[in-house]
């Protein structure tokens, strides 16, 4: 197959190294995990409330978050070298394989989640005899973000450190 003008831009964007200091140990990019997932949780409460709530609170909340929220997600995609963003002609079979891996256990991962949603959601509905509209948007919302998100995450925690080369190292040495 031949690669596209699209296809190489991506590629150069997602191998940029620019950002690398803030992704280069396994520290880091758990640390610009949490905060990616604490700002999606609190985009996605934003969202809800725009929804829900009247006033315009939720929606500066959502416009703050959102370009953060952005930065995050590029550093994320980054350090992953665009696992998840590239075509798979871009990726080498080494690449194509854990980015399977990584879906897989993303997919695990939201399983379980959904079916904790759908127990919490029935058990508040049954023991609150609250009115399921009430609760069903924001369940639903929060699921189709963690569905959304969940391979981004696993694959920001699953990347390895880059590899030191040793004839740099000698370079350095000297």
């Amino acid at each position: 197959m031949t690669t596209t003008r699209y296809d190489r831009r991506m590629y150069a964007v997602m191998n940029d190294r620019r950002a690398a200091a803030f992704y280069a140990t396994k520290g880091r990019r758990r640390l610009l995990v949490g905060a990616h997932i604490v700002l999606t949780g609190v985009g996605v409460g934003g969202w809800i409330g725009t929804v829900s709530a009247a006033g315009l609170g939720p929606v500066v909340l959502v416009a703050a978050v959102l370009v953060p929220w952005v930065l995050l997600t590029g550093m994320l995609n980054g350090s992953t070298r665009g696992l998840l963003e590239l075509r798979g002609r871009m990726l080498d079979e080494r690449q194509l394989v854990e980015r399977d891996r990584v879906r897989a256990l993303a997919h695990r991962i939201t399983l379980w989640l959904l079916v904790a949603a759908a127990c919490a959601a029935g058990g508040y509905g049954v023991l609150s005899d609250a009115e399921p509209r009430a609760w069903v948007l924001p369940v639903l919302v929060g699921v189709l973000a963690l569905h959304w998100m969940m391979p981004l995450w696993v694959a920001g925690l699953r990347v390895q450190d880059d590899l030191i080369d040793d004839a740099d190292d000698a370079d350095d040495a000297v």
